[in-house]
């Protein structure tokens, strides 16, 4: 019977390593990035994006619309955390030549902040996104694949720890209509974009852009959605504004 607590002791610090090497319960420990929006931020564990981990985030469908969103997310954290490492370069390992610079830059990304490396395959998608995430010296590593197993994601994501660095991988959709995330991960939360309408204008008009914002697994907290309205110039999202907050004459159209 006296061995009975050692091996309970011994068990728990099992439990405490295999939960360290895991990286669970210890978002609360980690630095955040805060998206400054209450109900985002309550809900992710921690209180905000976890940095020096690895983010994935998919179109909510093939559309291109969808797409667009999802980049101009990624584009919108990339923003943030450089402005939080005082403007570090953004390393963006393209899978095609689709992105807009004015677009990227309207959603707080200037081109002085942007390095590209444009690679032919996934896998060297992948590897540029390890050697970027362990160089140290970058702000954030956006990497676009199609398609990568738990042991790319492990790498992606001990890579980023190393390095101190935040990685953010756009899952794009695949011509087999394959959903982007539904291969098992390593990635500390994995998201859904997609786009909803905006907010009709009382004049013809294109309004600020809308999206659903699905977190759909979160390490050490619960899915959700919320609906959010697109970057300002700085990157920053915001909720739609409440109806008794909206001009007389749009509450009237309504």
């Amino acid at each position: 019977m006296s061995l009975y607590p050692a091996r309970i002791e011994r068990l728990d610090r099992l439990r405490a390593e295999v939960r360290a090497i895991e990286g669970v319960g210890a978002e609360g420990e980690r630095p955040c990035l805060e998206f400054g929006i209450a109900p985002i931020d309550r809900r992710l564990a921690g209180g905000g994006l976890a940095l020096s981990v690895l983010h994935e985030m998919a179109a909510a469908g093939p559309g291109l619309g969808d797409d667009a969103a999802a980049s101009l997310f990624i584009a919108a954290l990339a923003s943030r955390l450089s402005a939080l490492d005082r403007g570090a370069t953004i390393l963006w390992a393209l899978g095609r030549r689709d992105l807009f610079a004015p677009a990227l830059e309207q959603a707080g990304l200037p081109p002085d902040r942007l390095l590209y490396a444009e690679c032919g395959r996934e896998e060297d998608v992948l590897a540029v996104m390890e050697e970027g995430l362990r160089h140290g010296g970058l702000a954030a590593v956006v990497g676009e694949v199609g398609r990568a197993g738990m042991t790319a994601t492990r790498r992606l994501q001990l890579a980023a720890e190393e390095g101190k660095t935040t990685a953010l991988m756009l899952r794009r959709w695949r011509r087999s209509g394959e959903d982007p995330l539904g291969l098992p991960s390593a990635a500390v939360t994995r998201w859904r974009i997609g786009c909803v309408p905006s907010e009709t204008l009382p004049a013809p008009g294109v309004g600020r852009p809308r999206w659903r914002l699905a977190l759909a697994r979160q390490r050490g907290g619960e899915p959700f959605e919320i609906i959010m309205e697109g970057p300002d110039a700085e990157g920053r999202l915001a909720l739609p504004a409440e109806p008794q907050h909206r001009p007389h004459h749009t509450r009237a159209a309504a």
